[in-house]
């Protein structure tokens, strides 16, 4: 069974037409781990025996006529979003032997559908970074080229979509976590609007910036992820209670559609590499045959990564203060309580995470508060505003997903400054809570994939799926890692 032949809705009906039976179809994406992962590392937990156990299981619900819209397909889950009885340690010493009590609402949405978790992907600790170097166990490397990175945070779980060690993904994007790592891996990745998808069982980092996406190989099997996991969760304080349209018909019945877009000069200014603009150019020239793109200004994009490494390090100091040692995860041996906090966050920590830590704790600090943080919260809000005032003249926004294609491990790891700027063309997309998709869009002369970032406006994701799935049937790539045909 090839892997790289098929995705999540052409499986299901190969499933249904029973040309194989979902155990088979476990069993060959297990192999490829077992195969692909040594090399790769995008897993760091796999769910071998209970995955076969819910592929047997899978099998004969189909007989019965039962089951769900993901009945027996495999998926990988970030390790930072919640499921009961396996681990969850967002790649973290800290919490390296924390077994979840109670599922995220999105995996308890996926099971209900019949999903099957084969395991947990490796991300940056606490989802901060942009390489998978941060992560306290190992890095991850990009199937396109092992000495380079997949991106970041989540990218165990786009390097596990691209190498097909199962067939989607979800991951979480802070300011760029699912769409740069997908850019990076040649994948689909996709940051919905702010509140439509529950973040119940995510475990937070910045919680008014953090969401839930759905990572694929088509865009259509993103829309289809999407529509299970979206709506509205009364667990989750800000869960938008809307109702969700039917995403994979919307893109189908819109296949033709003409939008205006946007191309907002600020993203295009920036230092990007000369081979991307090249590519993306190229693939504008053919948009512009169907819709119209007129040059649109987004004035304070220039203060967004400023403005984002203010107030995400500030929710991050305030939510991971709850790792001291006393309820959970990782506790120090020590002589009293002080020494306890100390020594157990000393260890349980990666340099990135306490980094981030100090800066949040700074700028919320007596003294500092209005100087740093409530004068971000004001920039944020023109950031927010530039967004809105586009689109009362516009459907949708292109611009790059990365400046430059994967760096080399190593490149970038001990420069944070040049590691968050890699971000720069997501990080606005989150402070605005505006929905983006990265979708693949070519090979640089190097073999390594280049996304194209589609931006809509809140709660018109619909919209962002309809011009990615469009740019998909454009191009009509199909990206295989090398290493996947080699194995």
């Amino acid at each position: 069974m090839d892997l790289t032949e098929f995705n999540i809705v052409k499986t299901l009906e190969l499933l249904e037409k029973r040309k194989f039976s979902s155990e088979e179809l476990v069993k060959e994406s297990l192999n490829y781990i077992k195969s692909l992962d040594p090399k790769i590392k995008a897993f760091l937990y796999v769910n071998e025996e209970l995955a076969l156990t819910l592929a047997k299981q899978a099998d004969e619900k189909r007989k019965k006529r039962e089951g769900g819209k993901l009945l027996g397909i495999p998926i990988s889950i970030k390790d930072n979003i919640c499921i009961k009885g396996l681990p969850t340690t967002c790649a973290s010493k800290i919490l390296q032997n924390f077994i979840a009590p109670y599922s995220a609402e999105v995996c308890e949405r996926l099971s209900r559908e019949g999903a099957i978790f084969i395991g947990k992907t490796n991300m940056d600790e606490f989802a901060m970074g942009s390489s998978t170097e941060n992560s306290g166990f190992f890095p991850t490397h990009n199937p396109w080229d092992l000495e380079r990175v997949p991106g970041g945070s989540s990218g165990g779980s786009a390097a596990a979509v691209a190498s097909r060690m199962g067939l989607g993904s979800l991951g979480s994007d802070t300011g760029g976590s699912i769409r740069q790592p997908a850019a990076f891996c040649g994948v689909v990745g996709m940051k919905p609007t702010y509140g439509l998808v529950s973040r119940f069982g995510l475990v937070a980092f910045a919680s008014s910036l953090d969401q839930i996406g759905p990572i694929a190989t088509t865009v259509e099997d993103t829309a289809y992820l999407l529509q299970i996991i979206a709506g509205y969760d009364p667990k989750d304080s800000t869960s938008a209670p809307i109702e969700i349209p039917d995403y994979v018909k919307f893109i189908k019945e819109n296949e033709k559609t003409s939008y205006k877009i946007g191309l907002p000069k600020e993203y295009f200014e920036s230092e990007i590499d000369l081979e991307i603009t090249k590519i993306l150019m190229e693939l504008i020239e053919k948009l512009k045959k169907r819709h119209k793109i007129i040059e649109i200004s987004l004035p304070h994009t220039e203060y967004a990564v400023a403005t984002y490494y203010i107030i995400a390090p500030a929710e991050a100091s305030s939510n991971l203060a709850r790792y001291d040692g006393v309820k959970y995860g990782f506790r120090a041996e020590a002589k009293n309580l002080i020494e306890m906090y100390k020594k157990t966050r000393a260890y349980g920590f990666g340099k990135e995470v306490k980094r981030r830590i100090m800066l949040g704790t700074y700028a919320l600090s007596a003294g500092y508060y209005d100087a740093f943080y409530l004068k971000a919260s004001k920039v944020r809000t023109l950031i927010l505003q530039d967004f809105l005032n586009a689109f009362k003249e516009i459907d949708l926004i292109l611009t790059p997903v990365t400046p430059t294609p994967p760096f080399k491990i190593g490149e970038k790891i001990f420069d944070p400054l040049q590691m968050y700027l890699s971000d720069i063309f997501t990080i606005p997309v989150n402070l605005a809570g505006v929905p983006g998709i990265s979708v693949p869009v070519g090979l640089t002369s190097n073999n390594l994939p280049v996304g194209i970032q589609v931006i809509g406006p809140h709660f018109k994701d619909e919209l962002v799926l309809s011009l990615a799935y469009q740019i998909e049937k454009e191009l009509d790539l199909k990206l295989i890692p090398p290493i996947v045909n080699k194995s």
